[in-house]
Parts: C-alpha cells; structure tokens; sequence
C-alpha cells in the first residue's frame, strides 16, 4: 500500500473531479467570511442571479475593519461602516450564520472557529483571508483565498485548485525557557527566509510541536504563510480532542466517537515521501524579534542586525532601504532599542493563553512611562475569561488598555494605528512597511517578549527582565 503525507489523505477525500492537466475540483467543508472580501462576491452572486448553495457551511463576522472601543456605538468610519452593514445584510439574505458586532460569540474570524468547535481535524477550510492557515494546527487543509474564490465557493462549495508541493519541518527537542510557539515559527522563518516554504503545504512534527498547547499550534500554523507556504498543518492527537470536545460544534454523544476514531487516522503514514524536509532542534532557539520589513528578517533578541557582508546588487540594495526604513544600521544590536507601542493581539496571538501569559509576568510591574500598551482579545469570549480570571484587572493596574476583541493594529484597516516613525513590537503576523500605519515601524515578537519590552521601555530579552 502506498505511503501517504496527511495532507495526501485530506486532500485525496475532498476532490470532486480532477481536471487532466490542470486544477481539481475541490469540496470544501467550512466557509468563513468577514466584511471585507465578501461584498464583491455576494455582488457578482447578484449580479449573475445565483443564490449560496450551502449556507449552513458559510460562517461570518466582522474584525477586520471594526474598531475596539465603543463598538455598541455607530461605526464612524463610512467605508467600515458601509462593509460592516453589508455583511449583515447578505447574511440576512441569504440564511448565513453571523456573529456579529456585540453578539457573545464575535471576534477575529480565526479566533471564533476553533473556539466554537467549528474547526475540526480533516476538514478543508477557506476564507478571503490569507490567515486562514490557522486552522491547520486542527489537522485540517485552510488556506485563504481571493474574492472571486469566495464568490466560487458561496456559489458551488467547491473551489478549483491544484495540489500543492509538501513539506514537513520537524522541531524536535526541550524548548528553553522564555521560548513560547511564536519564537518557534519566527526562527524557522528566520533560517528559510519569507519565501523558503513558496508552493509548499507544510506539516509541522516532532517532539517540541506535539508539546505544545492548541493554541501555540494555532501560532504556528498562522504564520505559516509568513514564509510563503500555501498552508501549514499538525496531526490532531489528544491534545486536539481534549480542546475541542465539549465545544458547541463539536459532536457530542456516539457522534463524537466516531470522529475521534476517524481523526486517529489521520496522520502521515511511516515512510511517507516530502518535497522537501526540514530538522530543526528546539534547544537552539532563544526569544526571536524582527528587525527589517518581512517576517524572515528576524534574530534573537541578544543578537545583532545581521551586517551587508556576502550581499550584492538587488539585495544589497533592497535591505538597506529595509534598515532604512526602520532606522537601524547593519550590524548593531537590535536590544536596547527605544520603543513606543507594544501591541498584544490579532488571530497568531490574541487568545487567552496569549494573555494570561503577558499578564502572568507583568504581575506587579508597571509599563515604562514612554510605552502606549494595548492588549486586543482576540474574542468576546476571550475577553470574558480575560475579566473572569482576574486578567484584566492584572493589566490595567500594570498601565496596559484592554480594547474590545477585532483585528485591531494587526493591520492598518481600523483606527488602531500606529503613528509615523513610532516604533510597535507586536504580537501580530506581519511587518511589512505600513502594515501597522503609513510610517509605522514593527518589529515581531511573541506575547512574552512584548510584556518584558512595555515593562522595561526597550528591546530587552524576557529571561533577564522576570527572572522570578
């Protein structure tokens, strides 16, 4: 019998047709949409006099263009407000799920699936929304799409595809302390650079990724993206059962035994052949940060900005304007650095376990006077537990503001933004020039390492600054 990857199996199950030479006709099982990429497509549904075929697979909520304060109050911003009506109008009429602004279940799109147990291992997921590698750390195909995909799948629930290369990057070993999933994923991105992974599937394996918690692998599978991979996926195991049952879509009784005898089985088979493999030892990765325009150009926080030494023509040229961008020099230490936001959110760290783990160490402490802290719930659930545990109360007396759950200054869509020239160390996924505002300088870290630079004011590494 042939050896088959897990994603061969997922994938394998879920093709309608396979067209000779090109894409296959793909089932996709969950359809997530938010305001943004889905007015256009319910246009062109409109306008070609077609109807949602199945409703009951399509899921919404609006985050990305929501803001985080006020939001029982009218939307000021028309664009935002305009999109957001939208969206509650076609999912009106057309019979779609809506978690919507207020409601107990609204939040981050990526955020509200696993926690509704909507997500589930061996499903193919999609969304206008290139995050939507997140839902992998499930056991499941997600990956985003475009709007004229969205429109596809609302109209048929199948999408055209072709099968993607795979990898599997394999972590192995005891991470030190200090080191949580985010710096994982930043450093294999760091040694593959931002488009190592391009055409690729990517499984994750190994001793340090089934250590981690349903939520760290959500981490990782986010930002799978981040060095150009299709999608990223982790075999379920106990640790993904144990998360989801109980969940309000997860199944319940005789239901749920029968998936979880199925999803035993899926998992890459002994012997099975990859595109490409990657080993990595957990023992070498220390607390990561980014320091340039693209989520590859990261080091460990006590490390340096790596010099222009072996660089020539395009790329020499492209990565000083990077540095120049941020204001550093090749070759200095990045630790030390002033900052003057910092930013705990979006769908690769705004979940509870993001925040109690910045709340946990700065217990005690209080932001230095030259940082704006903000701390963004990745939900409505999110943020309950978050005043449940005591979380909140922690923060705020610490100077951090805790804002209502939305996409927030992940990206320049809303009105958190970072002002021109100011410098943002933040949980979010992406650095790019602007991402965060017209000007605003990001650097990558994971939620530890943020709580350790708004206590201390500076680029700091989060072992020295809680020793205790």
């Amino acid at each position: 019998m042939e050896k088959t990857t897990l994603f061969d199996k997922i994938w394998d199950a879920h093709v309608v047709k396979s067209v000779p030479a090109g894409p296959d006709v793909f089932f996709i099982d969950k359809h997530f949409i938010h305001e943004v990429t889905s007015p256009v497509a319910f246009l062109g549904l409109e306008t070609r006099g077609i109807g949602v075929k199945n409703p009951s697979r399509t899921i919404a909520t609006p985050d990305h263009n929501v803001p985080t304060i006020d939001q029982d109050k009218t939307i000021k911003d028309k664009l935002s407000r305009m999109q957001v009506e939208k969206l509650r109008e076609n999912c009106a009429k057309y019979g779609i799920e809506l978690h919507d602004l207020g409601s107990a279940h609204h939040g981050i799109v990526h955020v509200i699936g696993p926690e509704l147990g909507i997500t589930q291992p061996g499903m193919t997921i999609v969304c206008g929304d290139s995050h939507t590698s997140t839902h992998g750390a499930f056991g499941a195909i997600a990956f985003g799409i475009g709007t004229s995909e969205v429109e596809m799948v609302l109209a048929t629930q199948c999408i055209m595809q072709s099968k993607a290369k795979k990898m599997r990057i394999t972590i192995d070993g005891v991470a030190g302390p200090g080191v949580t999933s985010k710096d994982l994923i930043l450093y294999v991105i760091a040694q593959i650079s931002a488009a190592g992974a391009t055409g690729y599937f990517v499984e994750y394996a190994g001793s340090a990724i089934r250590s981690l918690s349903m939520e760290a692998r959500m981490t990782v599978c986010n930002m799978s993206i981040e060095m150009g991979a299709r999608g990223g996926l982790i075999a379920p195991d106990e640790t993904t059962f144990e998360y989801l049952k109980g969940r309000q879509y997860a199944p319940k009784g005789d239901d749920w035994d029968k998936a979880v005898a199925y999803w035993k089985t899926l998992k890459t088979d002994d012997g099975a052949v990859f595109d490409k493999e990657y080993t990595f030892d957990a023992a070498d990765i220390e607390p990561m940060i980014t320091y340039g325009t693209n989520p590859g150009m990261g080091i460990k926080v006590k490390g340096n900005i790596p010099t222009t030494d072996g660089m020539e023509g395009s790329n020499k040229t492209s990565y000083l304007k990077s540095l120049a961008y941020m204001g550093f020099e090749p070759g200095e230490a990045i630790k030390g650095k002033k900052v003057d936001f910092v930013f705990v959110g979006s769908c690769t760290n705004g979940r509870i376990e993001d925040i109690r783990s910045v709340a946990q160490f700065v217990k005690g402490h209080k932001k230095a006077d030259n940082i704006t802290a903000w701390i963004v719930p990745g939900s409505r659930e999110v943020e309950k537990m978050a005043h449940e545990e005591g979380l909140v109360k922690i923060l705020e007396e610490a100077g951090f503001e805790l804002r209502q759950p939305g996409c927030s200054a992940c990206l320049a869509m809303n009105d958190d933004k970072i002002p021109s020239g100011k410098y943002a160390v933040s949980t979010s996924n992406r650095n790019f020039e602007g991402r965060q505002g017209p000007g605003a300088r990001t650097m990558l870290a994971s939620p530890l390492t943020v709580a350790a630079v708004a206590v201390k004011g500076e680029i700091c590494d989060p072992r020295e600054v809680f020793q205790n």
